[in-house]
């Protein structure tokens, strides 16, 4: 049962995080300005809110899971570098103060 749930894709690249992001605030600002002004028309605050709620609802579908359109960019990582066997790792940070202070 729990193998089904590993298989399911949780990730996401950064080019589709901002997609996410411009979406559910598209869909929130525009609920927003549709709420605002059939709310105003009826005369009815209540309906506003639900409005909102439901633009609210819509975007959440459409941005919190990993749908595929949000993972066509993933990111490259570097291939791992072996240690060598004899030498301490050093950091880079490390050896820039080291040059500097001779």
């Amino acid at each position: 049962m729990l193998s089904i749930f590993k298989s399911i894709p949780t990730h996401m690249d950064y080019k589709g995080q901002k997609l996410a992001e411009q979406i559910f605030q598209g869909i929130i600002l525009i609920s927003a300005v549709i709420g605002f002004i059939y709310g105003l028309i009826i005369q009815q605050f209540g309906w506003t809110v639900y409005i909102v709620l439901a633009g609210f609802a819509v975007s959440c579908v459409l941005t919190l899971p990993p749908w595929p359109m949000y993972r066509k960019n993933p990111l490259q990582w570097q291939p791992v570098i072996p240690e060598s066997s004899g030498e301490s790792p050093q950091k880079p940070q490390e050896a820039s103060k080291r040059k500097k202070h001779k």
